[in-house]
């Protein structure tokens, strides 16, 4: 029964397309990123690279204009992403884009990675220590079950 047969294996056709990256600053997120994109690179995939800029709403009430903030976070992530692709153009070609999501890390790459249709997550491990109690957002990730997750060290 041929009906029953599994998908062949189709040699070159395997392996992901889109590989979201979170990034947020951190050493840990800086790696991950550069893990994706030897992943990215390897697989010839594209690389997502994507930065959640957080919700505070205490924020606003402090006088701080919050999204202006983290716009300004999320500029200079991209300035430093654009060049350290450019320091390595001619190197490394990694087809790559930027992406701003706002709300929690968690739901924001949950967000991310639905709408771009990751196959595959990356991201740092987290430098909290509170994280060992609470759960860490690589862990809220793996547990989703939706999307390979790689954490980063």
């Amino acid at each position: 029964m041929v009906d029953n047969l599994p998908p062949s294996f189709e040699r070159g056709t395997d392996g992901p397309k889109v590989i979201v990256a979170g990034l947020d600053g951190s050493e840990s997120s800086w790696r991950a990123a550069a893990y994706a994109a030897g992943l990215a690179r390897r697989q010839n995939a594209l690389l997502a690279v994507v930065y959640v800029q957080p919700v505070l709403a205490g924020g606003a009430a402090l006088g701080a204009s919050v999204a202006d903030t983290t716009a300004e976070v999320a500029e200079e992530l991209m300035r430093e992403v654009r060049e350290a692709a450019e320091r390595r153009r001619g190197v490394f070609d990694v087809r790559w884009e930027f992406h701003t999501f706002r709300g929690d890390p968690y739901n924001g790459l949950v967000q991310a990675a639905d709408e771009l249709k990751a196959d595959a997550v990356v991201v740092g491990a987290s430098e909290q220590a509170g994280h060992r109690f609470v759960g860490s957002v690589a862990v809220r990730l793996v547990k989703a079950g939706r999307w390979p997750v790689t954490v980063v060290p």
